[in-house]
């Protein structure tokens, strides 16, 4: 084997390496779960990327250029696509965790166990297989695992799943030890197919004005993200721990709660959210009662009866407090009279007594804007009443609330243009919300830029021609990014009164703003509503 091989085998060896870097992003952001990387995976076989190295395949065994010449075409062209991959930007970048470093490293171990034992046995320049040369067979090899990357990632996962258990089992362990030290503490948890995040906020501002509180940081609202929270946050001192609780299956919500144990929770929605894992309303419905159901029978349990699927929802093991702003039939709390402004929003609390008679009534004032952001602020003023917090406190604290990055947030920029920004995880409600809210401004063009709703199941057609008519009724200029979702928002804006030339449908988030910095004027507003993860084109 002379250098000429072993440096080509040695640079197509990195690309390899590398290229495996992304499929186990997308592992990452599939939450490690085999099943859903598989149906992400299947649905994106014969990508450009992967047909390209199929392509150079055919070209490896083709028998019209000399094996050395071939060799060497290929070796540029994937040393051209290391340079893309790593220069790829990423919304979501691949975030090293010891765990990622164990997948990578397995991952890495299968690709050049097989890439050497193909270089051992053929790498000579005199070896060949049939009508090809040894080498070519080699680097055809190698252009097969990295055609089917993601299938030594999954091996990967297979082979680490016993060490992962171990793992968690000791961290989980160790999290119950901290908590079962700790008896004094409250431990509230929320859940909801949206407004949870939003809600998590709103609760630990007001409650810190009486409390020493936690909340889990940013989206750790799975079991290791709260496992997390505890290990590195909790401090002895910590008298309120506000556990978020997300769920894309069945016994998700009941997974955290036997790990946490709360007193209360906040429920804040049960809407048609991660369908595609759920199947259901009715599946979705008693996943998210599984907080309700961890609730002793001395403890309580916040639920918004907005949503049919939680007002028809019965709890019979613990306190249950109702509360809506829309359907105010069985609620203990309700919202009303909201205004809306420049300034905020301002709304009126009040308390029912058993016969459906107000006992006692809150004004409040707001810096945040919608409906959805009203009713997150209820549940929390809810929750610090029954903590204790009498109601002066709480209305000094909601009004001092921010609004939470990405959830309705709107801001207005030097140049005098107004950004809604609700690309966080939007939501059928939600986004019907943020639309109404945009139509509301006035005095210049109102624009949305949108790829629309996702995880919605075999509602996700319907749902997004939905948005589509609300888009049309409620904006001048529409910018459609993606192609997930584009056919259906596309019937939706066709369905209204809307100047279709104003309508405009680009393939990325940064195109969208290369085609705003063109048309942008000085007293437009932008609505931002949601941003896909990488996982979606």
């Amino acid at each position: 084997m002379n250098i000429y091989f072993i440096v080509i085998y040695i640079l197509c060896g990195i690309y390899m390496l590398l290229n495996f870097k992304h499929d186990i992003q997308m592992l990452q952001q599939n939450s490690y779960r085999p099943e859903r990387y598989w149906r992400y995976q299947r649905e994106r076989l014969w990508t450009g990327w992967r047909m390209t190295d199929i392509a150079m395949i055919f070209l490896l065994l083709s028998i019209l250029l000399k094996p050395q010449l071939s060799m060497l075409i290929v070796t540029i062209i994937c040393m051209y696509k290391t340079v893309v991959a790593m220069r790829r930007k990423s919304k979501k970048p691949l975030v090293f965790t010891p765990r990622v470093w164990r997948i990578y490293t397995v991952t890495g171990v299968i690709g050049l166990a097989v890439y050497v034992a193909a270089i051992v046995s053929l790498g000579s320049v005199n070896d060949e297989v049939g009508y090809y040369s040894g080498p070519s067979v080699v680097l055809s090899v190698l252009l097969l695992i990295t055609a089917f990357s993601w299938a030594p990632v999954i091996l990967a996962v297979v082979i680490l799943s016993p060490v992962e258990k171990m793992i968690n089992r000791r961290y989980w362990n160790d999290a119950r030890r901290i908590l079962k030290s700790m008896p004094d503490l409250k431990i509230i948890g929320i859940t909801g197919s949206y407004g949870k995040t939003s809600t998590k906020h709103y609760l630990q501002r007001i409650l810190s004005e009486r409390y020493e509180t936690l909340m889990t940081p940013g989206s750790y609202n799975t079991p290791m993200g709260v496992i997390r929270t505890v290990r590195e946050l909790m401090k002895p001192y910590t008298e309120v721990f506000i556990c978020e609780m997300g769920a894309k299956q069945i016994g998700d919500i009941k997974e955290i709660c036997d790990l946490v144990d709360p007193s209360c929770g906040i429920i804040t929605a049960v809407g048609p959210m991660h369908l595609e894992t759920f199947k259901s309303i009715e599946n979705v419905a008693k996943t998210k009662f599984e907080l309700a159901d961890a609730i002793p029978s001395d403890g309580f349990v916040i639920v918004n009866n907005d949503f049919p699927a939680s007002a028809d929802h019965k709890v019979e093991n613990c306190k249950c407090i109702r509360y809506g702003i829309s359907n105010t039939e069985n609620c203990r709390y309700i919202a009303k009279d909201i205004v809306y402004s420049h300034n905020g929003s301002t709304f009126i609390v009040e308390r029912k007594d058993e016969k459906g008679e107000t006992e006692w009534s809150m004004s409040c004032h707001t810096r945040l804007v919608g409906e959805c952001n009203i009713s997150n602020l209820l549940a929390s003023i809810i929750m610090a009443i029954n903590l204790g917090l009498d109601p002066e406190t709480i209305k000094r604290a909601v009004g001092s609330i921010d609004q939470v990055e990405h959830r309705l947030n709107v801001k207005r920029t030097p140049g005098g243009v107004t950004i809604i920004d609700d690309a966080f995880n939007s939501n059928p409600s939600g986004s019907k919300m943020a639309l109404d809210v945009l139509g509301g401004f006035k005095g210049g063009r109102r624009i949305v830029v949108t790829p629309g709703m996702i995880e919605l199941g075999v509602e996700q057609e319907t749902l997004n021609k939905a948005l589509g008519h609300h888009i049309g009724e409620n904006s001048d200029i529409a910018i459609i990014v993606n192609e997930i979702n584009r056919d259906a928002l596309v019937k939706g804006i066709k369905a209204t009164d809307f100047n279709t030339d104003n309508m405009h449908c680009v393939s990325s988030f940064a195109e969208a703003q290369l085609l705003l910095s063109s048309i942008i004027k000085q007293g437009d507003t932008i609505l931002y509503e949601n941003d896909l993860p990488d996982t979606f084109k």
